[in-house]
């Protein structure tokens, strides 16, 4: 018998204050126990329980490798259930948390065939644009826009996001096409507000090929808080808006939107979409959810695929002087 298994025994041996009740609980003889009892003593070298007659007690020995044996037990328990889990088919309970839009555009396909992949697996999803506590609040994963500013948490990128800024076939013609910050914060805006979360600065460069950004304050006297009604508002010729190209579903051409601007350089300021969760030991469900989301959502971001030529707009630059 391995020395993993003798520490079990002792520690049941201990725990049910008996020998005999610890024998029945692995099927065993009373004799048989003792005998392996007294070989983990004899291997360790030291005695572990003061016996008499009709009890025993632990020496101080004793007590020390009981705790330790606990810990090394636990350990090896928890790496054979991950590695069980890797042979069978994942099962259990994800408890997701994103924003709105993230939520229905870009992980309500994941979820539909990962559960058509995994039957037994079972999803809470709560889609809310303000940020849930994950520990209190019991989520195994969170998806949210922005950089991770609490340490007890792990964040893992999933796509970087880069900003765009649209506005309608309508409104270009009611009042031009701006060919600088100056003249597009000059125009009506739709502003982005929700809670502590406020996009009324487009922060870019003060040229085409200046590597100097400054911040230009928006102007607009239509706040809303959520993205699909923004964009609806663009729509309807009520201003121009900031947004993240992540919070696009479909193609701009399609919603008759045109983006502004393109030969200058926005401040992306680190935004991208990270999966959160808890400072522990993922699942392999939960690992394996995150990857099928990355995989969805791919190394070129699909949200990217509705701007036409995206990838030689905004272009960064990388000499960046901060003002």
């Amino acid at each position: 018998m391995s020395l993993v298994n003798q520490l079990s025994l002792f520690i049941d041996v201990v725990q049910q204050g008996s020998f005999t009740k610890a024998a029945a609980l692995h099927d065993m003889d009373n004799s048989s126990l003792s005998k392996q009892i007294k070989k983990l003593e004899t291997e360790l070298g030291v005695q572990l329980l003061n016996r008499s007659t009709r009890s025993f007690s632990l020496t101080p020995a004793g007590e020390e490798i009981l705790e330790q044996a606990h810990n090394l037990v636990s350990t090896i328990g928890h790496v054979q259930t991950i590695a069980d889990s890797y042979h069978a088919e994942p099962k259990g309970r994800i408890r997701i948390t994103a924003p709105l839009h993230i939520g229905q555009h870009y992980l309500q396909p994941v979820i539909s065939q990962f559960m058509k992949r995994y039957p037994e697996v079972e999803i809470v999803l709560l889609m809310d644009d303000k940020r849930s506590d994950i520990i209190s609040d019991h989520f195994d994963v969170a998806f949210r826009l922005g950089r991770l500013d609490d340490s007890s948490l792990i964040a893992k990128k999933i796509a970087d996001i880069r900003a765009v800024v649209l506005a309608s076939h309508d409104f270009i013609a009611q009042y031009g096409e701006p060919k600088t910050p100056e003249e597009l914060v000059s125009l009506p805006s739709v502003i982005y507000s929700n809670g502590s979360l406020t996009v009324d600065v487009v922060r870019c460069s003060e040229t085409p090929d200046s590597g100097v950004f400054n911040n230009y304050k928006m102007k607009g006297n239509y706040k809303v808080n959520d993205v699909s009604t923004l964009l609806t508002a663009v729509q309807d010729g009520l201003g121009y808006a900031t947004i993240a190209s992540s919070n696009l579903a479909r193609s701009i051409d399609e919603m008759q939107l045109t983006p502004l601007l393109t030969n200058y350089t926005i401040c992306n300021q680190g935004l991208a979409v990270y999966a959160i969760y808890p400072h522990r030991q993922q699942t392999a469900l939960v690992r394996e959810f995150i990857a099928a989301v990355q995989s969805y959502i791919g190394e070129s971001p699909r949200w990217e695929q509705h701007i036409p030529n995206f990838d030689t707009m905004y272009q960064i630059n990388k000499n960046v002087i901060k003002k």
